[in-house]
């Protein structure tokens, strides 16, 4: 399509509470556009503000009721008609009165008596201004758009693959069942509590919420490296047998790790899902592992993790025991306050125990799925 017949699609809305004006301006457009009129200022803002907007304004300044500086002020303040372009067309020739029309936001300013040349000549030129600043903002909202569509696929390409591989580890598990979506929730309640801590509001923004949520399922990941023997063993683990399974940490790690390393690229999940896997089972007194840190030398996002971790184990039945109730898994995380785990933490769980009860229930196991995998053990 070439310029002319593009421009021959465009609209131009004459304004002029003179008849004999808008008499000429249509008949000195016409052949080249379609062309509008309004003899007054309310008129001309209808038109501007329907759903076939004009290409371009000529606008008179003197007109009665509302003069053309507040119908461009109008246009200006309305999101719809903001772009428009707007030439005056008018009899006031004052430097003045052009520098006010310029600084209220016209493109141009031509006075009477009309050359049929020039008018012609800026209307083309303005249109086709209008027409490249219209492409290049549409390209810019498509673009904007595609990010944001091809943003959430990979956000959504990330969770699914988070929780197939967090899922591997749970088949192979009969004392997971929903425990990784459990924990993934109780986390997110734990750092939602503790969000205006003074301790912790400079590091719980709603970025970080979001990536403990998405790295909190790859916990438990590092157990795929743990024998069936062991993994599997429906009962308690003898002391050699612990040692073992302590490294599902440091097994975690370092597969998160490596992956990272593949991608060649820091990915923020990735980093923080490290820190999950490596450090969850850190106690705050020290006598956690793998590591033996104590207090703040433990990260934030591991110290959430492990209140979240021990209170689905003694609230979900395992091959050695039936469910605690909700209270006595309470009672026990108490005590566990300044030994097991970081006391601020601690509190936001005994004030958000409710929500913690309401998200076990919500993602309970299903039975029949748990004797399933305990016959397969």
């Amino acid at each position: 399509m070439d310029t002319t017949s593009f421009l021959a699609k465009q609209t131009i809305l004459v304004v002029d509470d003179t008849a004999d004006n808008l008499a000429l301006m249509s008949t000195l457009l016409k052949h080249a556009y379609t062309v509008k009129i309004a003899n007054s200022g309310p008129k001309a803002l209808h038109i501007a503000q329907s759903e076939a907007p004009p290409d371009l304004i000529l606008l008179d300044i003197m007109m009665p009721e509302m003069d053309g500086y507040q119908v461009l002020e109008a246009l200006r303040k309305d999101k719809k008609t903001h772009d428009i372009p707007v030439i005056f067309l008018t009899a006031k020739s004052e430097i003045e009165d052009e520098k006010r029309g310029l600084e209220l936001g016209a493109v141009d300013y031509i006075t009477k008596p009309v050359s049929p040349p020039i008018l012609l000549a800026r209307v083309r030129t303005h249109l086709a201004l209008k027409a490249s600043s219209d492409f290049l903002r549409d390209k810019a909202a498509y673009l904007e758009d595609e990010v944001v569509k091809r943003t959430q696929e990979i956000s959504a390409i990330q969770d699914v693959t988070i929780l197939v591989m967090a899922s591997l580890a749970e088949t192979r598990d009969p004392e997971t069942g929903n425990h990784i979506r459990r924990t993934q929730n109780y986390v997110k309640e734990l750092a939602q509590a503790l969000r205006n801590h003074p301790r912790f509001r400079n590091y719980l923004n709603d970025k970080i919420i979001q990536l403990l949520f998405k790295s909190a399922p790859l916990h438990d990941i590092g157990k795929v490296g743990i024998p069936d023997r062991i993994l599997l063993k429906p009962g308690k683990l003898d002391p050699d047998e612990f040692e073992v399974m302590k490294t599902h940490t440091t097994l975690g790690y370092e597969a998160i790790a490596h992956a990272e390393k593949a991608l060649g690229t820091n990915v923020a999940f990735l980093t923080m899902a490290k820190e999950i896997a490596l450090s969850h089972q850190e106690k705050w007194d020290g006598s956690g592992y793998p590591q033996g840190l104590a207090g703040d030398a433990i990260p934030v996002c591991a110290r959430l993790m492990a209140v979240a971790d021990v209170y689905d184990a003694l609230v979900s039945r395992r091959p050695y025991k039936e469910p605690m109730p909700h209270a006595e898994a309470v009672r026990i995380i108490d005590r566990g306050r300044g030994s097991h785990f970081d006391p601020d933490i601690v509190d936001a769980f005994l004030l958000s125990q409710d929500q913690f009860a309401a998200i076990a229930h919500r993602f309970e196991d299903n039975e029949s799925d748990f004797d399933l995998k305990l016959a397969m053990c």
